[in-house]
């Protein structure tokens, strides 16, 4: 069952001594002293040491809309399985690279003399990205295979090819995929949501893509205290975590796979206090969010904020 966490948002918060957590030489450090200042409502949690005043924008969802995960997949990706018909009516996948350009239409180097090239270029590219070994999002595109015919548009397939893999390619050999919809899924045996060929081309591949993965490992190497501290103070569980391990990171916020003996394994979405468009926003967030929890489990601080109440069974 699939079910979307609620906002860390305060109606209010009394300031709080300066407080700091013990820092350590390894993962992210947390800010040397932290303050916080009464809050009006849907107002995210400010680190006044870290990060400069800036408009808050209340966000709509707190997880990437999946156009946006599918984006980000294309990215993040060079090889899928291309998928299409053979002549005698059997459906037939192989192996392919293939780039995206700025548009995220897929780009395929084929060798139209092959035998196995497609009579009917009605075809589907699944391309797959592994997260931190626990979960698979992956997402299908569905179009026909086209030879380009306008010349500029040739020479920007073979630019986002070249920059893909550092190599020219033969112009003959070009083809892309022209974009009817996508199928998106979170992961193996989960339902996927159909994408509109407009919302994919119109999205835009998260900020974090290039820096999440080694946002996550060094998390996951480093600050698992942090971890199992977010686990107890942002999320309403009615179980003990015996382990916690975020999965993976993005503009909105992360998500973390929880593990209890009593209960099975979940996974949770734990929402930024704002949205990130860097690196360095996302260490920022976490530093802040990390200090805040400290103080709450020591009890400087009255968690007068709303928990995140809604997790997602894996098994």
């Amino acid at each position: 069952m699939l079910l979307q966490a609620q906002s860390l948002t305060t109606t209010h918060l009394s300031p709080s001594p300066s407080l700091s957590k013990p820092t350590s030489r390894n993962g992210f450090s947390p800010q040397k002293s932290v303050s916080f200042r009464t809050r009006t409502p849907f107002e995210a949690i400010k680190c006044s040491a870290a990060t400069e005043e800036r408009t808050h924008v209340a966000l709509s969802s707190v997880k990437p809309f999946p156009a946006e995960v599918s984006r980000t997949i294309m990215e993040l990706s060079s090889k899928g399985t291309l998928s299409t018909l053979t002549e005698d009516g059997w459906p037939l996948g192989v192996g392919v690279r293939f780039a995206v350009d700025p548009n995220g239409t897929p780009v395929l180097c084929l060798n139209g003399s092959d035998g196995q090239f497609p009579v009917d270029r009605r075809s589907s590219l699944n391309v797959q990205l592994e997260q931190c070994g626990l979960r698979t999002p992956q997402c299908t595109i569905q179009g026909c295979i086209v030879k380009p015919e306008d010349r500029m548009f040739l020479m920007r397939l073979r630019s986002a090819w070249t920059k893909r893999f550092g190599e020219e390619v033969e112009e003959d050999l070009l083809y892309y995929v022209a974009v009817e919809r996508v199928l998106q899924i979170e992961d193996f045996k989960e339902d996927g949501i159909w994408v509109s060929s407009s919302e994919y081309k119109s999205a835009s591949p998260d900020p974090l893509r290039d820096s999440a993965e080694s946002i996550v490992n060094v998390i996951n190497t480093n600050n698992m205290d942090d971890v199992h501290r977010f686990c107890n103070v942002y999320v309403d569980l009615d179980f003990l975590v015996s382990e916690a391990k975020v999965i993976w990171v993005d503009r909105l916020g992360f998500d973390v796979r929880i593990s209890s003996s009593e209960r099975g394994i979940f996974e949770v979405r734990i929402p930024f206090p704002r949205e990130v468009t860097d690196e360095k926003g996302a260490k920022s967030s976490f530093n802040c969010m990390s200090q805040l929890a400290w103080e709450v489990e020591k009890h400087f601080q009255v968690p007068d904020f709303e928990k995140v109440k809604q997790l997602k069974q894996i098994s």
